[in-house]
């Protein structure tokens, strides 16, 4: 029931998606029963794949999502995660309140082991290639150990979703120098250097869309001004070209000439595509749309939790951090 566009989009994008992948057996729908009945009716014979919980309570987007996860016991998210806790579901996507799916993924679910905090992991397109940064807003503050643990799950899941072959690591920070940054990187850089990891160092914003690095590593505060920074820029050169591409008949002409080339950048730069963030750490799936999820980006955001069933991602993270342990006490028994 989260989101701008709920229950239309999500409803849309679930009847999409029951018809259109063959790797999701069912569909639960979570939130009021009646007014999901009345979308669903929208398209006639519906896949039996779909089915209804319904529940009382949405936690609005201006709620503290702490305090609402823990009151509003029969609220949309919070139903929908309890269903992965019983295992009657294997994975959760809502593009309502971050911070109440962050928080009810995490009380309801717990974290894998070895991992002090969830992050939420956010695909970026590049000209040269997708990269994934985390954390992308679950965490402000973030001690050295959780950055090293974030790189491990951000480099598990560029690998196996994003089949990119041994991801290259990137810390952000505020130079490339190993001595430039506050106490958490610096200290988090040495953490990483000594990983085993594909670690290329520290990296400044100008080097995000270079396509040099796989995974960028931050804290969620971070994160998040990046995130919605790039997003902002993204509109923004969006309306910029439209007003001069309409300034006078001559460029109208040329806009009609570019007017593939526009269509297939808007493409690229469409966030519906990646149809949402991992949060990454906790048992289960839990898939994170953006607010303004369309019935596309449902569809996309239901197909990755699927890819990310399949590649067995929270196995894997262990399996990892296991690795990464291991290096570091073998290096300090060495010395």
């Amino acid at each position: 029931m989260g989101g701008d566009f709920a229950p239309v989009a999500l409803v849309e994008g679930s009847v999409r998606a029951a018809r259109e992948l063959d790797t999701i057996s069912s569909l639960i729908l979570v939130g009021d029963e009646p007014r999901l009945k009345a979308e669903l009716a929208r398209f006639g014979e519906v896949s039996p794949k779909i089915s209804i919980h319904h529940c009382t309570e949405v936690i609005a987007m201006g709620e503290s999502p702490a305090t609402a996860v823990r009151r509003k016991k029969d609220s949309s998210i919070n139903r929908a995660v309890d269903l992965v806790k019983e295992g009657q579901a294997d994975a959760v996507f809502s593009a309502g309140s971050t911070g109440a799916q962050v928080a009810s993924s995490q009380l309801k679910l717990r974290t894998l082991d070895g991992i002090q905090r969830p992050a939420i992991a956010a695909v970026f397109p590049s000209p040269v290639k997708p990269f994934v940064l985390l954390d992308a807003g679950a965490n402000t503050d973030c001690s050295p150990e959780m950055l090293l643990q974030f790189a491990v799950m951000g480099m598990v899941y560029s690998r196996e979703v994003l089949g990119v072959t041994n991801p290259c690591v990137g810390l952000m920070s505020i130079g490339e120098e190993d001595a430039k940054g506050n106490a958490t990187t610096k200290e988090a850089f040495g953490l990483m250097e000594a990983s085993g990891l594909n670690f290329a160092g520290n990296i400044e914003g100008h080097d995000l869309f270079e396509g040099e690095v796989d995974v960028v590593v931050c804290d969620g505060f971070v994160g998040n001004v990046v995130l919605k920074t790039s997003e902002s820029v993204a509109r923004a050169i969006g309306i910029w070209l439209k007003r001069e591409f309409l300034a006078n008949p001559l460029r109208i002409m040329g806009a009609i000439c570019l007017k593939g080339a526009v269509r297939s950048l808007k493409a690229k730069l469409d966030p519906s595509q990646y149809g949402g963030a991992p949060l990454l750490g906790v048992r289960g799936v839990s898939i994170i749309g953006h607010g303004s999820s369309n019935a596309m980006a449902v569809f996309n955001g239901i197909r990755s939790s699927a890819t990310a069933l399949k590649q067995d991602i929270n196995h894997l993270i262990v399996a990892e951090l296991n690795k990464v342990e291991a290096r570091r006490r073998a290096s300090v028994s060495a010395s």
